[in-house]
């Protein structure tokens, strides 16, 4: 009788998922993988990026992986206007409205990053806060009070870090009068790609309009009356 159990035995399909997909799927749904965070996972994902496609496809999602930058996430997938007849799904991947500071300070270290790859120099940017301050300063509107001028960067830089695009970086030893650095994450490529810098220069004369307080249109009636 138990050799017949034993025979009754039936093995694990080999279909099943294996044990790492949950935890990559999780880890996905909450934020951005970068080789450089997790090896072991960026590994598990390198091997199993199949199957995560597989299973995010019924979401309406794509995975985005790059494998020379080291980093991969989810995003929604754009809906065609062949798909009138499919019913419409809700966005799983919120988008994040984002002020003007912000995103001029996104453009112009997205222009920082290419002019740094175009270099050669080195695999990572790293900036100070004052490098960044020097970046913004010349578009925001002038100011008396440099204090208030830098504490408004650093909100802005603060919601850079928070969305993933710079990563904080500790003073080195033995230098604690030293300004933490900054490291501009090369995630910033995918959502600020090239075809956006083309046209950065027009993109910068709105900008510099609104963050004061005019637009295009009114400088030109302003102009117009004189």
């Amino acid at each position: 009788m138990e050799g017949e159990e034993q025979s009754a035995e039936v093995a694990m399909p080999s279909s099943a998922p294996p044990a790492d997909l949950p935890v990559l799927l999780i880890t996905l749904l909450k934020s951005v993988i970068y080789r450089d965070g997790d090896a072991r996972l960026w590994g598990m994902l390198l091997n199993l990026q199949t199957r995560v496609r597989d299973y995010i496809t019924v979401l309406g999602l794509d995975l985005v992986l790059d494998e020379a930058e080291g980093y991969a996430f989810l995003k929604s997938r754009e809906e065609s206007a062949d798909d009138e007849a499919t019913p419409k799904l809700p966005r799983l991947v919120a988008r994040r409205p984002l002020s003007f500071p912000v995103s001029l300070l996104l453009a112009l270290l997205r222009k920082k990053l290419a002019e740094f790859d175009a270099s050669g120099s080195d695999t990572r940017l790293v900036l100070t806060r004052d490098d960044i301050v020097e970046l913004v300063r010349v578009f925001l509107p002038n100011s008396s009070n440099e204090t208030r001028l830098i504490d408004q960067i650093e909100t802005h830089i603060n919601k850079i870090v928070e969305l993933g695009f710079l990563r904080r970086l500790k003073p080195l030893s033995g230098s604690t009068a030293a300004l933490p650095g900054f490291e501009v994450r090369r995630i910033l490529k995918a959502f600020v790609d090239a075809q956006w810098l083309a046209d950065f220069d027009a993109r910068l004369a709105t900008y510099q309009a609104q963050l004061s307080g005019t637009t295009p249109e009114t400088s030109r009636e302003n102009a117009n009356d004189a």
